[in-house]
């Protein structure tokens, strides 16, 4: 097997080969024509090496569970379809995917510096209406593609097709200030809402805008209490510590942040900082790390575990997941297979974490998190879907 620093070591000979190009580094021509390097390219290959016996055992009884992705939704930025998605993640052992619909899609573009923004104000009911079109369109893929969308994580263990989805929404933008479509959304089977997204909307502030409300507002107080009523997970990515701490003050419930890291060297302001992560974990929430190396497309799995690793020492084993947010990070994303899955259990596994702990990580935490926001709501208690 291939250990972690194989990986690391490998990346950084792409890298300095990239920089031969420029006149400085190793040049290209001997990195590609050295023969031990290309024996290291054939050893370290992650893309088609299977799993260890081992690791095939652990992530057959492994729910793992990605917390946030957009499969085949945008083709800007899909690396394949949803049913190719999907055939991937049944070879990568991953059964619970987080299929994500963006509601401020439709008024959001890259400026020039590639920086996501709000472009214009939306037109009255055009967020929520395009928000619910991305949802059919991911609920018709995933129909076509033999992908159920599961309402419950018992939902997702039951006997069944290997590869289930779960509803979710990145950006409350469509709620439009009405508290009553938090109930809609849940009886559409939407099980996790997203407060904010690359627009300052009526809950709160983002952490790539100056701040407009100065944390969580009043409505966003009372659509977390809603969530919390129904059973739906709230997650606070992308929002600012402010709107955090609020939604922590106010929340009844584990709490996710379902695609960040523990900021360093790179200053990303959608990195959070160590204080801003035990506020999700302090609610009993899971941080989903999410597999990017700013800058530059790499398959760096051993950086990833780097990030992984930064989360678990400052929240504890207890407190981390994975956000892949697949199709959705674009040029710098490490993740663009669920096929290398298992690359990641085996790389956690090398970087000293224990099989349990490797579970943990994979989807265990994130599976005590939404069972746990499920059983404190109507349907937990009853064994019914709340009524409208």
């Amino acid at each position: 097997m291939c250990r972690s620093a194989c990986f690391y070591h490998w990346t950084r000979l792409l890298t300095l080969a990239d920089a031969g190009r420029d006149g400085a580094g190793l040049s290209r021509r001997r990195f590609l024509t050295g023969t031990a390097v290309s024996v290291l390219a054939a050893a370290c290959s992650t893309a088609a090496r299977p799993p260890s016996s081992d690791t095939a055992d652990l992530l057959e009884t492994t729910l793992s569970f990605d917390l946030h992705s957009h499969p085949g939704l945008f083709r800007s930025t899909s690396s394949d379809t949803l049913a190719g998605h999907r055939q991937s993640a049944e070879k990568g052992h991953v059964k619970l995917i987080g299929l994500t619909a963006t509601s401020d899609a439709p008024v959001i573009a890259r400026d020039h510096a590639g920086r996501l923004h709000a472009t214009r104000q939306p037109a009255a009911g055009e967020l929520y209406r395009s928000m619910y079109r991305q949802l059919d369109v991911l609920a018709a893929a995933s129909s076509a593609a033999d992908m159920p969308v599961v309402l419950s994580i018992d939902d997702a263990l039951a006997p069944g097709p290997p590869v289930r989805g779960l509803f979710a929404v990145e950006g409350c933008d469509f709620l439009e200030g009405r508290v009553d479509r938090v109930q809609e959304a849940y009886d559409r089977g939407i099980r996790s809402l997203q407060l904010v997204h690359y627009r300052v909307n009526d809950l709160g502030d983002i952490q790539t805008e100056a701040p407009l409300h100065g944390g969580l507002t009043a409505f966003g107080k009372e659509a977390v209490r809603e969530m919390n009523r129904l059973g739906i997970v709230v997650d606070v990515a992308h929002a600012t510590y402010p709107v955090v701490q609020g939604v922590a003050e106010t929340t009844s419930q584990p709490i996710i942040l379902s695609h960040s890291n523990i900021q360093d060297a790179s200053g990303w302001v959608r990195f959070i900082s160590p204080e801003h992560a035990r506020l999700v974990a302090d609610t009993g929430g899971v941080i989903g790390a999410m597999p990017i190396i700013l800058g530059r497309r790499t398959d760096d799995i051993s950086g990833y575990v780097v990030h992984i690793s930064r989360l678990v020492d400052v929240v504890g084993i207890e407190h981390v997941g994975i956000g892949t947010d697949m199709d959705g990070i674009g040029p710098s994303a490490i993740f663009t297979s669920y096929a290398r899955w298992p690359s990641l259990a085996d790389a956690l596994l090398d970087r000293g974490y224990r099989p349990v702990e490797v579970e943990k990580i994979l989807g265990g935490n994130a599976q005590r998190v939404f069972q746990r926001v499920a059983a404190a709501g109507p349907a937990g208690r009853t064994g019914k879907p709340p009524q409208s």
